[in-house]
């Protein structure tokens, strides 16, 4: 067993989340979970009943998303942070959040982007990203779909390229930690519907082994994974002006710069 770790996963009350986080707490690691309304805590507590704390905060708005971060920070430092929490690619129209944001970029971008800024550094982030990232367009000049014709797969494909983008920048820039980015696969969740190919089982592995092994090739940064070997992205996550010009987009809707490196 690896060394014991303590792991914050957003979005663990259900999916992906709640399997990587049962997966650690089964290690030993003690995991805070994460769910946006209690109802929904109280449902991650009696999934996985020896996790060590859940917080509670809606992350479609960006001051649920500094809430979340104060009661991350007030629980004390984490070795690792898994940004798993997202929405998917079946919205029928572009919903807005209580900033103004397109729901989607707003909690599959923006809210991994604030609590990386806002939650004290942990030693290793990672960032849950998607096959369909490669399909993603890294414009920013309309963001929240507010003049282009609603696509909810192409919003998604974009949010997945930003998320994707968003851990190859802080890789870049905090070169003390360890930040990647992991493709689960398409598997049969609530978000990725019944019929998805991919097997579930495999589906948390690469991020609960990027937030805790000691294995040489899990403790490297600025990688995409898929089923623990790293894969191909979008040519745009690889450009740091491209890294540089989505920091700053985010820094302006939200209000929260990234610290600069150590």
């Amino acid at each position: 067993m690896e060394v014991m770790a303590r792991v914050f996963v957003t979005g663990s009350a259900g999916g992906l989340g709640l399997l990587a986080a049962r997966r650690l707490v089964e290690q030993g690691h003690a995991v805070t979970l994460h769910a946006r309304n209690a109802g929904r805590a109280s449902d991650a507590r009696a999934e996985v009943p020896d996790a060590e704390a859940v917080v509670v905060g809606d992350l479609a708005g960006v001051a649920e998303m500094c809430a979340v971060a104060d009661q991350v920070d007030a629980l004390g430092r984490y070795d690792a942070v898994i940004h798993n929490a997202a929405v998917g690619y079946r919205e029928p129209r572009r919903l807005t959040t209580p900033d103004g944001l397109a729901h989607v970029f707003a909690i599959n971008v923006l809210a991994p982007y604030v609590l990386t800024a806002l939650i004290e550094r942990p030693a290793r982030l990672v960032y849950l990203s998607s096959g369909m990232q490669r399909g993603g367009h890294s414009d920013l000049s309309d963001a929240q779909w507010e003049r282009r014709r609603w696509s909810g797969s192409q919003a998604y494909s974009d949010s997945k390229l930003f998320a994707t983008m968003l851990a190859f920048a802080v890789a870049r820039r905090w070169p003390d930690v360890l930040a990647n980015s992991v493709d689960p696969g398409w598997v049969a969740t609530r978000m990725g519907g019944a019929a998805a190919p991919d097997d579930l089982n495999a589906g948390p592995t690469t991020q609960v082994w990027l937030a805790v092994s000691g294995d040489p090739e899990a403790t490297v940064s600025g990688e995409h994974f898929y089923h623990q070997r790293p894969n191909r992205t979008h040519p745009d996550v690889h450009d740091a002006a491209t890294q540089d010009a989505l920091l700053a987009y985010c820094a302006e809707r939200s209000g929260i710069s990234l610290p600069a490196g150590k």
